[in-house]
């Protein structure tokens, strides 16, 4: 079951020429910087303000209470479920589907789900109906709390992330129920005791299945106008111009991207036997290298940002200004290294469910030339759009003459990003 903590098993060796892969990425990368610099010398993106509204019927239907009840009871039966086949299904993980539930189904599930409809985790959030249902058996509002710390941000999130990716990919046996048992009733007390302080806000911030969810949404066509509550088709770019600079946020999509970074490096030869031979132990070993990852994502995004600040002026909050640009950085390593995780191990989790003894996961849909030529695509597609996000929040916020100058650190920045995930899959 050590295939849940890994995404595609041995990249080292997938059939794509490293000169290609790299060639092309920087292309993208130079030929993208050098369009937007000539065509594209003013903001186009609006945030929250853009959107077509939905039809009528759709909207009634997403906002409809019997749809509200039905996705929280939804929800919070796969909890019991996912909870009970824990405390009393199979010691086996091969035949008992908790594991692939929560590695799969959740973790590498919720970016297809988040990208098609939207924040989905917020809906069906158990955490969010145990809190509803309690408050309202104790007559209370389950929006009364204290107000939330003005600094707190998505630092409990950035920190809940951390926690659950180290589990992932470092604890010694992450599919035994007595781990997920220990990490689940751990996380569920800790924001269940944040909600009873601060009120369901709590969430909004605090869960970091919520964050990672709403963060992904950023990129989706389907959106909601805070102004109206309208449901609407927008430019997936509008909504990543709408992600809101809050402290923390750095530290969450550097989370993301560093602890894939080390799943990739983590199969590396070299790493493995580190970790075997480290006089500190494997644990300890691995545990620095999963905050050593995450620790030089941010440290370069870091110098990026001083440069940046250097170049332009005094641009307020630099770090938080272009943060948003990583979000697609982020999508594009997260669909290199856990597809083919989420299309083989994803079914097979159902079949399990379902009552099937132990069954084989379905072949890939695609060869091995045609995961490396997605990997590589994911990788370099989330650059660009990167690259396009930042370009347009530095036309609207740095003076007309230092707009390009301004956006050489973040070029810069991403050329880093895209050797260091490209040498992860085909070094």
């Amino acid at each position: 079951m050590s295939v849940l903590a890994h995404g595609i098993g041995a990249q080292h060796d997938l059939p794509l020429s490293p000169f290609y892969a790299f060639a092309g990425a920087f292309a993208a990368l130079f030929v993208s910087f050098l369009a937007l610099g000539l065509l594209w010398s003013a903001s186009r993106f609006r945030g929250d303000r853009a959107g077509r509204p939905v039809p009528s019927a759709l909207q009634r239907l997403a906002d409809a209470r019997p749809t509200r009840i039905a996705l929280r009871a939804l929800g919070l039966a796969a909890a019991l479920y996912v909870t009970l086949q824990l405390l009393l299904g199979p010691d086996d993980p091969d035949r008992n589907p908790a594991a692939g539930a929560v590695y799969v189904l959740l973790w590498v599930g919720l970016v297809p789900a988040s990208l098609l409809l939207g924040p989905v985790w917020r809906p069906v959030n158990p955490l969010r109906t145990v809190h509803l249902l309690v408050c309202r058996a104790l007559g209370r509002d389950p929006a009364a709390g204290r107000p939330l710390p003005a600094g707190l941000g998505l630092w409990p999130a950035a920190a809940g992330l951390l926690a659950f990716t180290w589990l992932e990919l470092v604890a010694p046996d992450p599919a035994s129920a007595d781990a997920l048992l220990v990490f689940l009733g751990g996380y569920a007390g800790v924001h269940l005791a944040g909600a009873a302080r601060y009120g369901a806000g709590w969430f909004d911030r605090g869960d970091a299945f919520e964050v990672y969810s709403g963060l992904l949404a950023r990129l989706s066509p389907l959106g909601r106008r805070p102004a109206d509550r309208r449901l609407v088709f927008r430019s997936p770019f509008n909504g990543l111009d709408a992600t809101p600079q809050a402290p923390g946020l750095v530290a969450t999509v550097c989370v993301m991207l560093g602890s894939t970074a080390y799943d990739g490096f983590s199969d590396a030869p070299s790493w493995i036997t580190t970790v075997q031979t480290s006089s500190l132990g494997r644990t300890t070993t691995a545990t620095l290298g999963l905050l050593g990852a995450v620790a030089l994502v941010a440290a370069l995004y870091a110098l990026c940002a001083g440069a940046v600040r250097l170049i332009s002026g005094q641009l307020p909050h630099p770090l938080t200004a272009f943060a948003h640009s990583l979000v697609p950085i982020a999508l594009g390593y997260l669909i290199a290294h856990y597809f083919t995780l989420f299309v083989t191990e994803g079914p097979r989790t159902v079949m399990v469910a379902l009552g099937a003894d132990d069954p084989a996961p379905p072949d890939p849909p695609l060869g091995p030339g045609g995961v490396a030529t997605l990997q590589v695509a994911a990788i370099v597609l989330g650059h660009v759009l990167g690259v396009i996000a930042a370009h347009d929040r530095s036309v609207r916020l740095f003076p007309s003459g230092r707009a390009v100058a301004g956006q050489l650190p973040l070029l810069v920045l991403m050329i880093t990003y895209t050797i260091g995930g490209l040498s992860l899959l085909i070094a």
